[in-house]
């Protein structure tokens, strides 16, 4: 926790790297800023792996069905990117990446290196893992226009739901086995903004209890705000 200046106000182990799980989206968000969203692309499943070769995605793996849906048919990336954040969707993130390029989001966020579910780069030990030192320096440069669609978040059960009832916050979460993460851009009335990051790593854990646990955490945070 901390200000959006990257001054840390409250963190424990805040240095130490985690799997980024679905939070790596933010920073593709902010390398997306640089291309045209108004453009159309081909929605389709397979992509060109870091290190070689190509891997598909799956759509049991996402939170997203609309974008699968559309597979065979275009959409903007604009869209794809919203729903990338709103949703978590894992095919509209990749669909952006491959139009903003890899090196533009690492460049964002050097911790981000490879796309979702790139299983050749798994395979090489190239993953996307990052701390929540980092992960709050990144959410000081996340531009308005990132921050308004993070607003627009629908899963709200970690950071928002440990926050007192109408705390403007922008979220993203992250969960893959083992992990429930949260971060968050807090807007409190009449107080100074901050940036909240949760990273969980809970061996057998549930994502609902996860979630809790993030919660729990956000009512701490809001008591020690400076």
């Amino acid at each position: 926790m901390g200000a959006l200046d990257g001054t840390p106000w409250w963190e424990q182990d805040a240095a130490e790297p985690v799997l980024a799980a679905s939070l790596m989206k933010v920073p593709v968000a902010i390398a997306a800023e640089r291309i045209d969203l108004d453009r159309s692309v081909l929605v389709h499943a397979d992509f060109e792996s870091i290190v070689g070769g190509r891997f598909e995605l799956t759509e049991a793996d996402d939170q997203d069905p609309d974008t699968w849906a559309e597979r065979g048919a275009t959409q903007t990336l604009r869209e794809l990117r919203r729903r990338s954040i709103v949703f978590s969707g894992n095919l509209a993130t990749n669909l952006v990446m491959e139009q903003t390029g890899v090196d533009a989001v690492t460049a964002v966020m050097p911790q981000v290196a490879r796309m979702i579910s790139d299983q050749p780069a798994t395979d090489a030990g190239i993953v996307n893992a990052a701390s929540a030192r980092d992960w709050g320096e990144l959410l000081g440069r996340v531009p308005p226009e990132v921050e308004d669609v993070m607003r627009g978040q629908t899963y709200r059960s970690g950071i928002p739901a440990g926050l007192p009832d109408g705390t403007p916050v922008a979220n993203k979460t992250g969960w893959i086995d083992d992990h429930t993460h949260d971060m968050a851009i807090v807007r409190p009335a009449d107080e100074e903004p901050f940036a909240l990051v949760v990273l969980t790593r809970l061996t057998g854990v549930p994502t609902d209890e996860g979630n809790a646990r993030i919660a729990e955490v956000a009512r701490e945070a809001w008591g020690r705000r400076r």
